[in-house]
């Protein structure tokens, strides 16, 4: 199994954003992050207030906004698009909205979990 804290394999890095999200009731993105890398997941600052997460199949920004919530953005290895979703589930997320775009903005897969 690969070091689930490298950096993004080099097939995904030229990629448009193609996974996004929201993170209902997680006001503090610093708490996501560091439930990701509990798990073993890369993690820094990226903003006053967000962080940026990642491994060799995914890499998202998470950034709070207005409210309780917490966007969610980056690139997923599509194949991984589930495992994403469990890993959010792990990280203590209730609620949360994943969804899959192609390269065409065509939504590809949509997650929901609660509320």
């Amino acid at each position: 199994m690969p070091d689930e804290s490298s950096d993004l394999a080099p097939e995904w890095t030229d990629i448009s954003d193609n996974v996004c999200g929201i993170l209902h009731g997680r006001r503090d993105a610093a708490l996501v992050a560091e439930r990701f890398e509990r798990l073993g997941w890369r993690s820094r600052s990226s903003s006053w207030y967000g962080y940026e997460v990642g491994t060799t199949w995914c890499e998202v920004e998470l950034e709070p906004v207005d409210g309780q919530d917490v966007l969610l953005n980056g690139v997923v290895d599509p194949s991984h698009f589930d495992d994403l979703a469990a890993l959010l589930t792990r990280c203590g997320a209730m609620t949360y909205t994943l969804e899959l775009w192609d390269e065409d903005n065509n939504l590809l897969r949509e997650t929901r979990r609660g509320g």
